[in-house]
Order: structure tokens, then C-alpha cells, then sequence
């Protein structure tokens, strides 16, 4: 049976892209007994004796999937962050940034708004890039680099977008593909934020990759993720718990922690302790989640 990957769901139907060739399916009735609902960018096992009549058959395992958008196998997320209109949030980059570690998905940093920024501003957007960077993310600021040095990234990549809301995503996709023709969200003033602007999931072809044409999620909640798992989503906390004393050192009242140590050294932002503090809280106060039985 053929392999193809799930590049739009609409309406029950799911688009595989195969052999240059696009097919219309719907998954099998027993998927749904199965508790297996088939997601864009899925790879499937399908049958088809046309292009406008097929069944998929099974969904091969995913290495990771987000909800908003609703996409698997993810490779890399777009950050989008704009410097003004909204400002620019380290605590809620942070947040992302630590939810694609979670998922295996690799970001990169963009801030968009560049051009409306304040001297002072731009400076400041030049530290942030410099301190991030230091970290191992790429970072690019819209008016110093080229949305080439962004595409280059794409190649043999799944990408998603993602970032606060009214930052420009929705813009920024459309300056990369004038024909998607996204629906850019007005700020709110009011509210200071963007609306949702969201629509149905497509995969189109981008500069040698594959790149999911709707924004994602804008703001994020730790719904999953244990107080054992934040640790690990900070690079620099990784790299220097080594030498903490406790081998499952939380960096919070531990003797002798290489984390704190750092802090106290300028070698670890100040700003990412402290958010990863007020992260931990939010895990640890968290109220559990009830499933309903069926």
C-alpha cells in the first residue's frame, strides 16, 4: 500500500500528497473506535483507486503533534515576536520555547516590527539576540536580516508558525507567500492584543520544505509538562546542572547548585531563572485534569 503525508483536512476528508499527485480520502470507520484521529502532516498508509475516492488505513507513529495548529511531525516552530505593538515578552518567548523543547520541535526567533521600533528599542532587541543566541537559538530581527536568511531554515523541514497574538504571523506568511492571502487580525487597542485570525490547516510548498499555512497558539498554559521535565527545557540549566551537587537538582533551595551559582554570575540571564521559577510554580499549583470515561 502506498505512504503519503496528510497535507489538508476538511470537512472528513484528508488530501495526501503522493508521487506528485494529490488524493482525496477519508480514514477508515474503525479509526474512530481506535481513538485515532488523523492530523496534517501525518504519514499514512492508503488506498485509492482514483484521486477523488480513497481510504487511509493505518496513521504511522508520530514523533510529535501540536493542537493549535492541529499538526504532526513537526520539525522546527517559528517564533513570531514583535519588539512594539504588542512589546516583546521574554517571559512569554520563554514560554514557547520551552513547549517546542517539550515537544522535540526546534525554534527559531523572530521579531517582526523592527521598523516601528525606537532607537533605544532596537538596542534593546540587539541584546535579547545576543543573550538568546548565547543559549543556542537562532534569532533573526526582521530589519537586520533578510527573510531569506529565515527560508534558508525550511529546506527538508515541517514548519509551523506561532507567537503572540498581533505580532505579524499572518503578515509574515504572506510576505513569504503572497498567494496564501491570510487574513491579517487588527490589533485590538483596547485589548493590546491581535484577534484570532485561524482557519482550516494546509501544508503548502515553501523554499524546498513543507510549511503550515495557519498560525499557531499565542498564548501558552503548562497543562502536561511535570516539575522533573522543566528543567530540561532550559539549555544553560542542562548544560551546568552537571555540576550541581544533587544529581535531580530542581535549582530552586538546593545546596551547592551550579544553576543558582551562574545566576549570581551574569553566566545565566537573571530573567530566565526567574521565569522558569514562576514556571515551576504554575506546574506545581496546577489543578489536575479529570478525564471523563467514555
Amino acid at each position: 500500500m502506498p505512504k503519503g503525508q496528510i497535507c489538508k483536512a476538511l470537512s472528513g476528508f484528508y488530501y495526501i500528497d503522493y508521487k506528485g499527485k494529490r488524493y482525496q480520502t477519508r480514514a477508515r470507520g474503525n479509526f474512530r473506535n481506535r481513538n485515532i484521529t488523523p492530523l496534517v502532516g501525518d504519514w499514512v498508509e492508503f488506498e485509492s483507486t482514483n484521486e477523488t475516492d480513497g481510504y487511509i488505513l493505518d496513521v504511522y507513529e508520530r514523533k510529535n503533534d501540536l493542537v493549535r495548529p492541529p499538526v504532526a511531525n513537526i520539525d522546527q516552530g517559528v517564533v513570531v515576536s514583535s519588539c512594539v505593538e504588542p512589546n516583546f515578552s521574554t517571559n512569554l518567548l520563554d514560554r514557547f520555547l520551552v513547549t517546542l523543547s517539550e515537544k522535540d520541535i526546534a525554534p527559531i526567533i523572530y521579531v517582526t516590527k523592527m521598523d516601528l521600533a525606537s532607537d533605544d528599542v532596537k538596542q534593546e532587541m540587539i541584546e535579547i539576540q545576543k543573550d538568546y543566541e548565547q543559549i543556542g537559538y537562532p534569532v533573526l530581527l526582521a530589519e537586520k536580516e533578510s527573510l531569506e536568511d529565515l527560508t534558508d531554515f525550511f529546506k527538508d523541514k515541517l514548519t509551523v508558525f506561532m507567537g503572540q497574538s498581533g505580532a505579524g504571523k499572518s503578515t509574515l506568511l504572506n510576505q513569504l507567500s503572497p498567494d496564501l492571502s491570510l487574513k491579517v487580525g487588527e490589533i485590538s487597542e483596547s485589548l493590546g492584543r491581535g484577534r484570532h485570525t485561524t482557519r482550516h490547516v494546509e501544508l503548502i510548498d515553501l523554499f524546498d520544505g513543507l510549511v503550515a499555512d495557519t498560525p499557531g497558539f499565542s498564548s501558552i498554559d503548562f497543562l502536561e509538562m511535570t516539575l522533573d521535565e522543566l528543567p530540561k527545557r532550559f539549555p544553560e540549566f542542562v548544560e551546568a546542572s552537571v555540576y550541581c551537587k544533587f544529581r535531580e537538582c530542581k535549582h530552586r533551595h538546593e545546596p551547592k547548585c551550579e544553576v543558582k551559582r551562574k545566576v549570581e554570575t551574569g553566566e545565566i540571564l537573571a530573567s530566565r531563572y526567574d521565569h522558569y521559577l514562576q514556571f515551576y510554580d504554575e506546574i506545581n499549583n496546577r489543578k489536575p485534569v479529570y478525564k471523563k470515561n467514555k
